[in-house]
């Protein structure tokens, strides 16, 4: 009887560890699956934000504005709408746009900044739940008042959140480096 309880014992003890191990191991391979999903659309985005940056960079108009609104399209030219952005975006748009005002060694990117790309993104944080979002509405909220005197934190801020190696703001340009800066995109 003692013989036949241990073999039972046993028995139990070796599947439940046996299960514990599979589980264990499955939620490690799972979890490494995800990670990689994550970091193939991670890759897919930045391509993407890669491909929109040569696009769309440089000064706009407000006839070009128009045709964006017109073609459904946001005030970046793009299709993506308010429900679709993700930090990358923000970090893409707010950054790009701060190159106009900053000294940096390094600058890559530009969107030159307008009313309503501001207030798009502003209303945007309205729409969507993303990380960061009290840095990106503190930014937003004084360009939409026209207040760019800390537009070289901004730009380091997003900047840190992108883990920035190259190219830190040491400064905001004055007004005609800015029309130099414009000019020259």
């Amino acid at each position: 009887m003692r013989k036949t309880l241990w073999i039972v014992i046993a028995s139990v003890g070796t599947i439940v560890i046996g299960l514990f191990a599979y589980l264990l191991i499955s939620d490690i391979y799972n979890g490494a699956a995800m990670d990689k999903a994550d970091k193939h659309a991670q890759g897919k985005n930045d391509a993407s934000l890669e491909e929109l940056r040569t696009e769309i960079q440089g000064k706009i108009t407000e006839e070009q504005l128009q045709q964006y609104k017109d073609e459904g399209l946001n005030p970046f030219g793009q299709k993506t709408g308010m429900t679709e952005l993700t930090t990358d975006f923000y970090n893409e748009y707010i950054h790009g746009m701060s190159h106009q005002k900053v000294r940096a060694e390094k600058k890559w990117g530009y969107y030159e900044i307008h009313p309503d790309r501001v207030k798009w993104l502003l209303e945007g944080l309205d729409v969507v739940e993303i990380a960061n979002e009290t840095t990106y509405r503190d930014i937003l909220e004084r360009w939409d008042k026209g207040d760019f005197s800390r537009v070289d934190q901004d730009h380091n801020a997003i900047w840190q959140i992108q883990n920035g190696t190259v190219g830190k703001a040491t400064g905001i340009l004055s007004p005609g480096e800015e029309q130099e800066y414009i000019d020259s995109q």
